[in-house]
Order: structure tokens, then sequence, then C-alpha cells
């Protein structure tokens, strides 16, 4: 097994693995982040992606994930190591980055004013955010919103775009020239693939923006597109149960939503049209 350094935002990852589809959608989707790994550097979180050691390496095989050298997760599918190491990079960065307030949310940037997407699974934000840095915004995060207790400012990690399910079509035909990795069939979540963050983004990464704008989307079907103004305790309320960490930071995460929401305009968002969402959203910076 070889290891790799992938830088991704603020945080270095060590990446131990023999698995050829990993090592080469890491390095199809984190362009220019991957590097060899050097001993006498600082990691935040070290992973390991191998399969288990039976004789399930021959009948169905599977992949175990390793942080810090413990299985923390059921071995999946062989053919899911790529979305396993997304998802428990994921995983690591809510559980242990406690500098920052930490929010379930999609973010997106303009003239480095932030636009939150926050949301459940579902809510049609991973898809709003794919589209949306096609057509100009930058990307900082498609699931974590890394907040500042300092200063409230958001810093950008510009990972690949999850998309699940009917969304990967919508974005293919959306936006075209976009970097696709292998889509995978069948998992926890439907068929899943990750698309890779704009060129402009990965080298923006470590420009910082202020949030300016949160945004609930929530797709349905055939309905007008309505961007309707939201109570602020209502928002707060929302925010606080959409963090991974809010309760564990104590008064510092209640400072950190109460800023945040001070800063920021509050909307409502029901689309069913992709354009009319992202014409609507652009207005928002006009």
């Amino acid at each position: 097994m070889k290891s790799y350094s992938v830088k991704t935002g603020p945080f270095r990852v060590r990446v131990g693995t023999s698995i050829a589809p990993v090592i080469e959608n890491i390095a199809l989707l984190y362009p220019g982040k991957v590097a060899e790994v050097m001993d006498d550097e600082f990691y935040d979180f070290h992973i390991d992606l191998t399969p288990p050691r039976s004789v399930r390496r021959w009948l169905k095989p599977q992949v175990l994930f390793f942080f810090d050298g413990q299985a923390l997760f059921k071995p999946l599918p062989l053919n899911q190591a790529y979305a396993l190491f997304e998802w428990g990079l994921n995983w690591a960065i809510s559980q242990h980055a406690h500098q920052f307030l930490i929010l379930h949310a999609a973010v997106i940037a303009k003239n480095d004013r932030a636009l939150l997407l926050p949301g459940q699974p579902g809510a049609g934000k991973s898809t709003l955010c794919a589209a949306l840095v096609h057509r100009g915004w930058r990307l900082l995060s498609d699931e974590l919103a890394l907040i500042s207790l300092a200063s409230g400012s958001i810093t950008p990690l510009a990972r690949p775009v999850c998309l699940k399910n009917q969304s990967i079509e919508v974005i293919r035909h959306f936006a075209p020239d976009a970097v696709f990795g292998p889509i995978v069939h069948d998992t926890v979540k439907g068929s899943v693939t990750h698309v890779k963050a704009p060129d402009s983004s990965i080298e923006q990464v470590d420009q910082k923006a202020l949030p300016a704008w949160i945004v609930f989307p929530r797709y349905q079907a055939d309905s007008k597109c309505l961007l309707s103004d939201r109570k602020k305790g209502i928002t707060f309320m929302d925010l606080a149960e959409l963090s991974f960490n809010y309760n564990l930071l104590g008064l510092d995460g209640f400072t950190a939503i109460d800023r945040l929401i001070k800063n920021c305009r509050a909307f409502d968002l029901q689309y069913s049209c992709l354009d009319e969402a992202l014409s609507t959203l652009d207005k928002l910076n006009a």
C-alpha cells in the first residue's frame, strides 16, 4: 500500500491505498493537490482504504475505511471505494475541525460574498451548487460550510461536488464541459458521482469569503420559482439543527450563528426549473 498527500482547503490528508480507482479519481478530481507523502509533514487526517484481509478479497470484494488506524464504518462494495473516501473525509472534517462552526451546507461566492445553501439530503442544494459554479460562481464547498469562530468568514474547501440519481444527468446536460468521476450505482444514496471543482475555484481555494445570503432550497416538480424572505429566529434554529458541532461549541457556536444571521439576508427558494433558480439567485448579487 502506498501513501499520498492530498491538500484540500486548509487540510492536508494522508491517504494510504492500493486500490487503483481511488488513486485515479483523486488525481482526476484534485488536480495539482496530490503529492508524495513527506515524513516530516504534518497531516490533519490519516486515512487508509483497504480490502478486508479475508476471503472477501476475492469473493464479492469490499473496502474498509480506516481513520488513524481504526476501522470506523461497515465495509462497502469495492466499487464504492472512492465514494467512501469522500464520505469518510466529510466525516473526519465534521468531527474534528472544531476551530470552525461547521454547517451542512453548500457554499458559493461572487466577489468574495458568500451564498450558503443549507439543507437536508434531497433538498437540491448540490444540484444548484454544481450548476451555479459552472455559471460564474466560485465553489467554496459542496457539503461543509467552515465558518470562522473569530471573524465569521468562510474558509473554502473546493472539493468535488457529489451528485446523486437524476441530478447526474441534469448537470451533465447543463454543464457538458464539467469533469465527472465514474458513476457508482446501488449505494445507500442510489447512483452517485463526483464532479471536479472548476479550475478557478481550485486556484482561489485560499481566498476566504464573507457570508451575505442564506438560501434554503427545496426542489418541487412542476412548481414556480419562488424566493421568499425567512424569519431570522426560524433560520437560527434551522442552522443550529444543521450544524455538526453547534452543541459542542457552546457559547462560541451560539455567537457564530447569531453573527451569521445578523450579517445575511435569509430566504426560502422553491424551484423546479434550474435556469429559473439560477437567474433568481444571480439577482441577489446584482
